[in-house]
Parts: C-alpha cells; sequence; structure tokens
C-alpha cells in the first residue's frame, strides 16, 4: 500500500510540476493578457505524464482527451514555446510508428491517452477516418521543430526516417498521388470490400482534404500543398544529413505539386485558387485556401495577396482562424494579425476553448508580433519587432537552438541576451528602410529586403557567443 501510494504521489507530483514556459511582457496590454490567456489554456491542456500513452497535451476536441495528426502538427511550436518538448517528442513517435501496410501507410489519426487509437475515428485497419494530408504534415512538422529547437531527433530517429521514407513512397503511391494522378485518381482508393457509402470509416478511410464537407471529393488544393511542403522538408532534411543528390530529386518533384497548383487550381475569372475537385469533374470553391499559405505553397505575389484578402474578408471556423495571425505577420499584415489574436482569445468568441487557438496564439506573439525565428540548419535566429508605435515588449526563457535566450524589443531598438552556451548568428531586423544599424554602438552597414505587403525590412547579422547581450539600434 506504501508503495503504490508513494507511485501515485510521483505520478501526481511529475504532472504538476512547472514546466519552462517563455514569459512576454508587453506595454501592448491586450497583448500581455492574450499570452497570459493562452499560457493557462495551454497548462490546462497538457496531458498527465504518467498516462499509458507518456507525456501528451490535448490536441483535439477535448472530450475525447486525445491528440490527433492535423492539430498536433499545428501545435508543436507552442507547444515547445511553453517547454512541452517531452509531449512532442512522444507525440510525433507515437504517430510515426503506427504506420502500417495494413492501413496503406497511414498511421492513427487520433491517439488517446490510453495510447489506443481514439474510437471516435478508429473500428479497425480497414475502418478507420484518416484525412491524408497527415503524413506530409507531420513530416513537415518534425522539421519545423528542428529548425527551432536543434534538435537533432527529429530528423535523425530511426523510427521517424522510417515514418518520412514511407510517407514520401509507398504512401503516396498506394494512395495515387503522384502529381500526374490528382485529378485522375480513384474517389475511394484502397476502399474496404464490401464499401458502405454510409459508414463514415469507409468513406474517409483517405480523405483527400483537411475539408470534409464537400460529397464525393476527388482532391483538395489544400492536400496538394501540404505534399508540396512535406517534400521540400523531406528535402531539407536529407540535405542536413548530407544526402544533396537525393534532397535535389525530391525538391524538383515537389516543384511539379506547385505547379499543379498554380496552373491548374487558379481561377483567372474569379482571381482566386480552386480549393476542390469532385468526382464529376467539377472545380470549386470553399475552405482550403489557408494552408496555401500556411505552406507557402505561392509563389506569384500577387496570388498570394489575392488570397489573404479573400480570407480576411471571410468567416471561418475557429481551426481556420487560429492558423491566420502567423500567416499575416510573416505576409506583412500586422496590424490585421493583432486584430485576430483579439478575437481568438475574446471570451465571446464561439469555442476558443479548442486546443488549438492558445498553441496557435503563444506562437503567433512569439514567432510573429517578436519575428523571432530559429534556423538551425544556418545556426540563426532573426528578430523582427512587429509591435505597434511606441510599444514595447519582452520575452526570457525562450529556449532555442539548444540554448536560452532574452529579447526585449521596441521599434528603435532591440537587446538580445544570450544565457546559454552556444554561440548563434543573430539577425537584427527593422521595420524601415535604415542604411545603418548600430549593435553595441558600433555602426554596421544594414541590408535590406521586402515582405510581401511592400513592408522594408533593414537588418544586419552578428555572431552572439554564450552568456552574451547584444544591444541593436536604428536611429542616431
Amino acid at each position: 500500500m506504501k508503495i503504490r501510494l508513494l507511485l501515485l504521489l510521483m505520478a501526481s507530483y511529475a504532472c504538476t510540476q512547472a514546466q519552462t514556459p517563455a514569459i512576454f511582457t508587453s506595454s501592448d496590454s491586450a497583448m500581455q493578457q492574450a499570452y497570459e490567456w493562452a499560457g493557462s489554456m495551454v497548462r490546462h491542456y497538457q496531458g498527465n505524464p504518467a498516462d499509458p500513452v507518456g507525456p501528451w497535451y490535448e490536441a483535439a476536441l477535448p472530450s475525447r482527451m486525445a491528440f490527433c495528426m492535423r492539430d498536433v502538427a499545428h501545435q508543436t511550436i507552442g507547444a515547445t514555446i511553453y517547454g512541452l518538448d517531452k509531449e512532442n517528442r512522444n507525440m510525433i513517435g507515437a504517430f510515426a510508428r503506427h504506420i502500417s501496410a495494413k492501413k496503406d501507410w497511414c498511421s492513427y489519426w487520433e491517439i488517446n491517452k490510453y495510447g489506443k487509437p481514439a474510437p471516435e475515428d478508429y473500428r479497425n485497419d480497414t475502418a478507420f477516418w484518416y484525412n491524408l494530408n497527415a503524413n506530409f504534415d507531420i513530416l513537415s512538422a518534425c522539421w519545423r521543430l528542428y529548425q527551432w529547437t536543434g534538435d537533432t531527433s527529429y530528423i535523425t530517429d530511426p523510427v521517424l526516417t522510417d515514418f518520412f521514407e514511407k510517407t514520401v513512397n509507398e504512401y503516396i503511391r498506394q494512395w495515387a498521388l503522384q502529381p500526374d494522378s490528382l485529378l485522375t485518381r480513384p474517389t475511394h482508393p484502397n476502399a474496404p470490400s464490401p464499401f458502405n457509402q454510409q459508414d463514415n470509416f469507409h468513406v474517409c478511410r483517405g480523405l483527400p482534404s483537411y475539408v470534409e464537407n464537400i460529397a464525393d471529393l476527388k482532391m483538395g488544393v489544400d492536400l496538394i500543398a501540404t505534399i508540396y511542403r512535406g517534400l521540400l522538408s523531406y528535402s531539407a532534411i536529407l540535405k542536413a544529413r548530407g544526402n544533396a543528390a537525393k534532397a535535389a530529386q525530391l525538391e524538383q518533384t515537389a516543384a511539379r505539386y506547385q505547379q499543379q497548383i498554380e496552373g491548374v487550381w487558379w481561377n483567372e475569372q474569379q482571381a482566386r485558387y480552386y480549393t476542390w475537385y469532385n468526382g464529376d469533374g467539377k472545380f470549386g470553391n470553399g475552405e482550403g485556401a489557408v494552408f496555401l499559405l500556411w505552406f507557402d505553397a505561392m509563389k506569384d505575389s500577387t496570388r498570394s495577396r489575392a488570397t489573404i484578402a479573400q480570407l480576411t474578408a471571410g468567416t471561418w471556423n475557429v481551426e481556420t482562424t487560429s492558423y491566420l495571425p502567423v500567416i499575416l505577420f510573416k505576409q506583412g499584415y500586422w496590424q490585421k494579425a493583432r486584430e485576430y489574436i483579439l478575437q481568438l482569445t475574446d471570451p465571446a468568441t464561439p469555442r476558443r476553448e479548442y486546443p488549438e487557438v492558445s498553441f496557435a496564439v503563444l506562437e503567433a506573439i512569439v514567432r510573429g508580433l517578436m519575428g523571432i525565428e530559429p534556423d538551425a540548419a544556418a545556426k540563426r535566429i532573426t528578430t523582427l519587432y512587429r509591435g505597434r508605435s511606441g510599444s514595447r515588449a519582452a520575452l526570457k526563457n525562450l529556449q532555442v537552438l539548444h540554448t536560452t535566450i532574452a529579447v526585449s524589443h521596441t521599434p528603435q531598438e532591440t537587446v538580445l541576451r544570450n544565457t546559454g552556451n552556444n554561440t548563434f548568428l543573430w539577425k537584427a531586423a527593422f521595420a524601415g528602410a535604415h542604411r545603418t544599424i548600430r549593435i553595441n554602438n558600433i555602426i554596421m552597414p544594414a541590408r535590406q529586403e521586402v515582405d510581401n505587403n511592400g513592408n522594408m525590412i533593414s537588418y544586419v547579422e552578428v555572431m552572439v557567443k554564450g552568456n552574451k547581450t547584444l544591444d541593436a539600434k536604428i536611429g542616431k
């Protein structure tokens, strides 16, 4: 009895131990309140590491006590910002381990805290719910996590490597997802026999989109965008592992999917992308365009701006809306991004408690507003304050690239402290056209770039050693 009580106390202690979240403060009280609310929700959704599945957080409908592939792929950066790295590694690994030939190289779409496929989405290996974007989305998430954390296990772990290889080879062949098969593939490849049109676990066993309300769906443009980014992610992984030849081949294959998006799916008359194609050979519009931007699958800036205008003029469910702040910050629509953060965290917003929302808000504030972008492959961290004029903001205890940093911003000054031991390249960026930027009062010539909305950005690059603080300023 004493041993059992001790084990229960240890499990409870492990569950309630404080994580090491990044702490955000700002003179913009609305943004600080948004971050604090999001952090409290992330803590609420952290699972008990003593559960059979291991360390986890909720990434599905909360009543299910589970995590699904799309939501996890979207929530991982917010999770690592809040210190949930063990959870990320465990959940990503669980998805990778459960792909199988019997499921046509699918995994379990949703896994619950018991380490089992959630019964809401799975009956057996021939009858289950699965959106085909999922494998490529998890693959891309692994690359993003490596870029953010510097943790090479995301790109070298044998289980993940097997998942990557199966996804870009067997999975594509099994589901007829080659670039020249996207519009001619069967509507229900690998259908169970006998096939029951009234059984969702038959009809939705391999949905070719994240958008689930289109009858007789043959292909969604979001799936093509996800494949494109998944292949580019694996190409980058292979390059980082020294396999340049295979990386180049994958990059060429990825380009064929992007060409399909631009050449087949753009509706010139309506100046927008079609989002779905059905079994009757008809294109149509609906949700899904957000993934063209999320996966950076457009090359034409005029078309991407038109897509942003379409999205910001529409009303979307909270899942789709949660993608918008990071996208809009990156694309140069900074005030609009702030408005969406406030909308997502407004108590009057329906379903704001859906887990994706809080994780997305953390990411939007750190990556978007604070402009912090680690790049493990380049051993570089970018900063760019996108806050309002006259405001200030600071972030401390942010763990990136095997070190910990603190960043404080005003529109004219950024102070970066490397509180860890690792050295990295700092790309200190500022809004506006500036000829020079001062680093610790040393004047350096600045370079310029322009974002998709025409905002001029000036920057310099400088090495930051361990336990050092650098001060970047513009102006006299």
